[in-house]
């Protein structure tokens, strides 16, 4: 029997059980248990419903496929078409249970703080580095979540050096985690007069908002330096030492911010990424030690990792971690993203869903 149906049937076993054992009369004895259960009963009610639906459409196509084989020829068209249309609604309603079954780390539904830096091409990969920010912020807007610059540094010709933001929004960083990488663009820069295309690159880091009670850092283990923030701004950004650099000590991670009028406001941002920046390090350690599990993942979320080929003349755009290709970049780089993150999605849930079931 196929596995997917198999895990169902338990969780309606159990879903059964707790719905009888909450319809007895001395459920509530313990209040403690009592509301564990309702948690855990409302928790499996929509996966049972659709498992319910499930189980229900593959009974259906199997007595379509019955009928296809006995009907007459006139019959055979109808019964065709009714067929693709149930297979269809099978698969839909097959990826939104293996996305409700699979389990979820909690960091997955957490804000998310994603830096992008100019890497090879000099001027062209500062503009890149802009092209990127801006298809981020077109997607963002579609999602209706929030997005706050923490801090950018422009380059002189245009573009941007590097940018650092965060977005506000529940399952941000889930959705957003796997841009980490290198980013490479090939194009004809405006400053080519010989029609040539150029390659040039930019990294993103996407990491987990994390609040400062999951990681503790020690004002002594803090060197914070101000100074006079340079670039654009005004008279008051440019005259007062409003901007700040933070040091961390024990690792060497260096944060500075200087976007903010306020002092204050800007040791209150960069801390955040400081934060940030500490728990991914925490964890790139701990998968170096434990690298088997990292073959289960499309890709390791490294900065150096070359995961994405944009190619202006040809209108494409190559995902490499799951050999992508969409000749869409037009749509894609004015906010589509979707049309990349959704295939990374099902490509993450298939490999989870094999996970598990070999645990």
């Amino acid at each position: 029997m196929d596995a997917l149906i198999l895990r169902l049937q338990e969780l309606e076993k159990r879903y059964d059980e707790i719905s009888q054992f909450l319809s007895r009369s001395d459920a509530s004895q313990n209040s403690i248990q009592f509301q564990k259960l309702l948690k855990e009963h409302a928790d499996l009610q929509p996966i049972v419903d659709q498992g319910r639906k499930y189980q229900g459409l593959i009974q259906e196509l199997s007595r379509t496929h019955e009928l296809l084989v006995h009907a007459e020829s006139d019959f055979k068209e109808l019964a065709q078409e009714e067929l693709a249309t149930l297979e269809e609604k099978k698969q839909h309603l097959e990826r939104e249970l293996k996305a409700r079954m699979i389990p979820q780390p909690m960091e997955f539904q957490k804000n998310a703080i994603i830096e992008i830096r100019a890497g090879t091409g000099g001027q062209e990969a500062a503009l890149f580095a802009a092209d990127l920010f801006r298809m981020y912020s077109r997607w963002i807007e579609k999602q209706r979540w929030k997005l706050e610059v923490m801090s950018h540094s422009p380059a002189e010709l245009g573009g941007m050096k590097e940018i650092i933001f965060s977005v506000i929004g529940k399952g941000a960083y889930g959705r957003l985690r796997f841009e980490s990488g290198t980013h490479r663009v090939q194009r004809i820069p405006q400053t080519e007069t010989q029609g040539r295309v150029h390659t040039s690159a930019a990294t993103v880091a996407v990491l987990p908002e994390v609040e400062a009670v999951e990681i503790e850092i020690k004002e002594t283990d803090l060197r914070v330096d101000t100074f006079c923030a340079s670039g654009p701004g005004g008279q008051g950004v440019n005259t007062t030492y409003s901007a700040v650099r933070i040091t961390h000590l024990p690792t060497g991670v260096v944060v500075q911010c200087q976007d903010e009028r306020s002092q204050l406001k800007n040791r209150e941002t960069a801390m955040k990424v400081l934060y940030a920046r500490l728990k991914e390090k925490m964890e790139q350690d701990q998968n170096s030690r434990i690298s088997e599990k990292r073959k289960n993942q499309i890709g390791s979320g490294d900065r150096s990792e070359k995961i994405r080929t944009y190619n202006f003349p040809q209108n494409r755009l190559t995902d490499h971690r799951i050999g992508l290709t969409l000749y869409q970049l037009d749509k894609i780089v004015n906010g589509n993203l979707d049309l990349v993150i959704q295939a990374l999605e099902m490509e993450d849930q298939k490999l989870r869903w094999n996970q598990t079931e070999l645990e």
